[in-house]
């Protein structure tokens, strides 16, 4: 299996849903087998790409359970666990550890309560000592409502049980963690934008939601970059930004959706309070993904866009 030190494509997978709005594990298996195979290396289940918000407790551990056996070990799985409330983070992250196949739990900065950073440490430390699986803390003040400095990060990665940060803020903070976290401390970023520059900065890479529809450019970016290719790894970067910020037009997952049930994977809508794309909002994202008119409307698009 590749560690997660290995890693450094992984994807923030979608949650699929059938017709009466299950989790589609037919559509799960189908999509994870073609993302490893076109290059990612990692996987991020039951995160904010993946709906978790809208799933059920027993909904999160079914998923977790199928997805650990789908994967079976080919590459570092991380479970989204955590909540803003602490005792309960500990507990369901306890229940996730027991599961084959979850390698890490993806922890949140407490959404909605807006703890300190003095709050922050302790919430984290609290989950790190009382868990049985290695943790990765999850920096999204754009959803959290606060933000966690980069010294914060910096003072949790000493913890034996937290393995590393997910980390969505400016590349001077990233900076400041990759030059002073701990030896082994995994550092990616959640913004596919940084991809490329987290990565020449000594980030281990990216966890992405525009690897669903350009795993194998970003395969092919990261690859030409360890060969020392910087003009083709800029090349590519630059050539799918904008890409990458037409799957953010509306509110995700509803676009990397929509292209994924038109390359006919399969993955169902969103479920409320995030609305599937109508038809007005395809056809502008079909113009900023500079896909043929309509192709969003089918399932005739190619799986390598």
């Amino acid at each position: 299996m590749t560690t997660l030190q290995d890693a450094d494509l992984l994807t923030a997978i979608v949650t699929p849903f059938d017709g009466d709005n299950h989790i589609n594990f037919d559509s799960l298996k189908n999509l994870t087998n073609h993302l490893i195979e076109s290059g990612s290396n990692g996987f991020v289940i039951g995160g904010t790409t993946g709906e978790t918000p809208t799933l059920s407790h027993d909904e999160k551990i079914q998923l977790y359970q199928g997805f650990g056996k789908i994967v079976d070990g080919r590459v570092p799985v991380i479970a989204g666990t955590g909540s803003n409330n602490t005792q309960e983070t500990i507990d369901f992250t306890n229940e996730v550890a027991a599961i084959g196949g979850i390698d890490y739990a993806l922890v949140v900065v407490p959404p909605y309560n807006k703890p300190n950073q003095r709050g922050m440490i302790a919430h984290f430390t609290a989950v790190a000592d009382q868990v049985k699986i290695p943790i990765i803390i999850y920096n999204i003040p754009g959803r959290t409502g606060v933000k966690m400095d980069a010294e914060t990060v910096v003072e949790l990665s000493q913890h034996p049980n937290i393995a590393g940060v997910k980390q969505c803020a400016s590349l001077e903070e990233m900076e400041y963690i990759i030059e002073h976290a701990a030896d082994n401390f995994a550092i990616f970023s959640g913004e596919d934008a940084q991809a490329l520059t987290a990565r020449v900065l000594g980030a281990n890479g990216v966890i992405s939601v525009a690897s669903h529809c350009y795993t194998k450019e970003m395969r092919q970016m990261y690859d030409q970059l360890c060969v020392g290719n910087y003009q083709k790894a800029g090349q590519l970067q630059r050539l799918l930004t904008p890409k990458m910020a037409a799957l953010f037009m509306y509110p995700s997952p509803s676009p990397v959706k929509a292209v994924l049930n038109a390359q006919g994977f399969n993955v169902g809508g969103c479920r409320l309070p995030i609305l599937s794309l109508n038809d007005e909002e395809k056809h502008a994202l079909e113009s900023a993904l500079d896909l043929p008119a309509g192709s969003l409307s089918t399932q005739d698009l190619p799986q390598d866009l």
